[in-house]
C-alpha cells in the first residue's frame, strides 16, 4: 500500500522538482539579487499567512475524513470545511488588504503582496478538496490538479515576468491563475457532494480546536526556514536576501520535494490504519516508511553538500553562485533535520491529536533561530543564518523525538538508518575523490553519478531496508508479462 502511494505522488513530486528547481534557475537569471530578494520576501508572507489562516482547516480535513466517511457524514463535513473557508478567507482580505494598503512600502512591493494575497485565498479553497482527494485515496486525482496547479502557475508567472512589468509580483500573478484553473475543474463535484447540509459550527469548532496548534506549530517551523530572511534584510539589505533564498532554495528544495513525497504517501495511510486497525497497525506502517526515509534522505542530503559549487554553477544565476555556494551544504543538513522532524516524528502529535504540545516545541525552536540569528548575523552574513537553522533544527528534532515517544511510540529503525549513513559515507568517499576541474555541468554529472552508482551497489550490498526484495518483487511482478509475451 506504501509503495503504491508513492509512485502515485510521483507525477506531483516531478512537478515539484520542475517548479522549484525552474524557479531558481529561471528566476535567478531573470531578476537581479534585489528583486528576486523581494520576492522571496513576499512568498516567505504568503506562506505564513497561509499557514497562519488556513492550514489548521486542511489539516482537519485530511485528519477527520476517514472519521466521516466511517459514520456516513461526509456532506456535513464538506459543508462544515467550506463554511469555515468563507469566514477565514473574509478575515484574509480585509486584514491583508489593509495591511498592504496601509503599510509604507514601494509601490512594487505592494503590487506583489497583493498578488500573494489573492493567490493564497484561492489556493486554500482549492486544497480542502485536495486533501479530501488525499484522505480517501484518490491519488492520481490530487496528484494530477496538484501539477496543473504548480506547472500552469509557473509558467504563466515566468511569462508574465518576460511580458509585462509586474517584476517580482509575475510569479503571484501565475500562482493565483493556476490555482483558479484547477479550481474551476475540482469544485463543482465536492459542492455537489456537500449540498445536501449545512455547514455545522459545532464541527467547525472540533476542526479549529484540532487544526489551530498544526498551524501555530507550522507557523514557528516556516519562521525557522524563512524567518531569518527578514532579519537578513534588517542586518544586511535585499540583495543578501537574494542570494540567501537562492542558496537555501537550492538545497532545501531537494529536501523537501523528497519529504512532501513520502509525506503526501504516509500520513494518510497512518490514520487510516490507526482509525481501522489500532495502534500497531499504524507502527508497522510507520516503520516501513522511516526505513525508506533512510534510505533516500541520507545520500540526498550529503550529495547537495558535496556538490555544492558545480550545482550552483549550474542553477543559479552568475551574480548568486558564491554566496549559494557557501550555504549550501549547510542547508542541506537542515532539510534533513526538518524532514525527519516535520515527516516523520511529528505524527506522533497528530496521531495522538496532542498538536498545542507540538506548536509549542516549534515556537521554541523558532525563538531560538531568531535569537542566534541575531548574534550570528554582524558576525558571519548569510552564512550565520545558515548555521542558527542547523543548531535550531537539531534542538526542534531532538525535543520531538524524545517528546514524541512518551505519546505514541513511533519506530526508530537504527539498524537500517545505520546502514544508510555506512552506504552514504562510500558515497561520500567516492565523490570527493572525482576531480573538481571543468565545466560546472560536466562536474556536476560525474560526480553525482559516480555518487549515484556508488551509493546505489553498497544500499544493495547492505540491503537497506530491505530494498534487495524489490528488486525480486519488481522481477516478479515482470514475469508474467514477459511469460506472455
Amino acid at each position: 500500500m506504501l509503495g503504491r502511494h508513492l509512485l502515485g505522488y510521483l507525477p506531483m513530486q516531478a512537478a515539484q522538482a520542475i517548479v522549484g528547481f525552474g524557479g531558481i534557475v529561471v528566476l535567478t537569471r531573470l531578476l537581479p539579487p534585489e528583486e528576486y530578494g523581494r520576492y522571496a520576501l513576499v512568498l516567505a508572507a504568503m506562506h505564513l499567512t497561509h499557514m497562519a489562516l488556513f492550514t489548521w482547516l486542511e489539516s482537519a480535513v485530511a485528519r477527520f475524513h476517514a472519521r466521516a466517511d466511517k459514520r456516513g457524514g461526509l456532506a456535513a463535513h464538506l459543508a462544515s470545511a467550506y463554511g469555515a473557508w468563507l469566514a477565514a478567507a473574509a478575515l484574509a482580505l480585509v486584514l491583508g488588504g489593509l495591511g498592504i494598503w496601509l503599510a509604507p512600502l514601494a509601490a512594487d512591493l505592494k503590487t506583489a503582496l497583493g498578488f500573494g494575497l489573492a493567490a493564497l485565498v484561492v489556493r486554500a479553497l482549492g486544497n480542502i478538496g485536495l486533501e479530501t482527494h488525499r484522505a480517501a485515496g484518490r491519488v492520481a486525482r490530487y496528484s494530477g490538479l496538484e501539477s496543473l496547479v504548480l506547472l500552469l502557475g509557473f509558467g504563466l508567472g515566468v511569462g508574465f515576468i518576460i511580458a509585462t512589468p509586474l517584476g517580482a509580483a509575475g510569479p503571484f500573478a501565475g500562482m493565483a491563475l493556476g490555482a483558479l484553473a484547477a479550481l474551476l475543474i475540482d469544485l463543482p463535484s465536492h459542492l455537489n457532494r456537500a449540498k445536501n447540509s449545512a455547514p455545522k459550527p459545532k464541527r467547525a469548532r472540533i476542526y479549529l480546536a484540532y487544526g489551530l496548534p498544526i498551524s501555530a506549530s507550522l507557523v514557528f517551523e516556516h519562521l525557522l526556514s524563512v524567518g531569518d530572511r527578514f532579519l537578513i534584510a534588517g542586518f544586511l539589505d535585499e540583495a543578501a536576501v537574494g542570494l540567501y533564498a537562492a542558496g537555501y532554495g537550492m538545497a532545501d528544495r531537494v529536501m523537501n520535494i523528497l519529504f512532501v513525497w513520502m509525506g503526501m504517501a504516509l500520513t494518510p495511510l497512518l490514520i487510516s490504519a490507526l482509525e481501522r486497525e489500532g495502534p500497531q497497525a499504524a507502527r508497522d506502517v510507520a516503520l516501513r516508511a522511516a526505513r525508506i526515509m533512510g534510505l533516500v534522505a541520507f545520500p540526498a542530503a550529503a550529495g547537495l553538500a558535496l556538490v555544492a559549487a558545480p550545482l550552483a554553477g549550474v542553477m543559479v544565476g552568475e551574480d548568486f553562485r558564491e554566496g549559494a555556494a557557501m550555504i549550501a551544504p549547510w542547508i542541506a543538513l537542515a532539510g534533513l533535520m526538518n524532514g525527519l522532524m516535520t515527516y516523520y516524528f511529528h505524527e506522533a502529535f497528530i496521531l495522538k491529536r496532542r498538536t498545542g504540545m507540538m506548536a509549542a516545541m516549534m515556537a521554541g525552536a523558532a525563538v531560538l533561530n531568531l535569537v542566534l540569528n541575531i548574534a550570528l548575523l554582524p558576525l558571519f552574513g548569510i552564512t550565520g543564518a545558515a548555521i542558527a537553522t542547523v543548531i535550531a533544527y537539531g534542538a526542534g528534532l531532538t525535543a520531538c523525538a524524545l517528546i514524541g515517544r512518551r505519546l505514541f511510540p513511533l519506530p526508530v529503525p537504527l539498524r537500517d538508518w545505520g546502514k544508510a549513513a555506512l552506504a552514504t559515507a562510500g558515497m561520500a568517499l567516492a565523490v570527493i575523490a572525482v576531480p573538481g576541474e571543468g565545466p560546472a555541468i560536466l562536474t556536476l554529472l560525474i560526480k553525482a553519478g559516480a555518487g549515484a552508482a556508488v551509493y546505489a551497489a553498497l544500499a544493495l550490498a547492505l540491503n537497506v531496508a530491505g530494498c534487495r526484495g524489490w528488486i525480486r518483487d519488481a522481477r516478479l511482478a515482470l514475469k508474467p508479462a514477459e511469460t506472455a509475451a
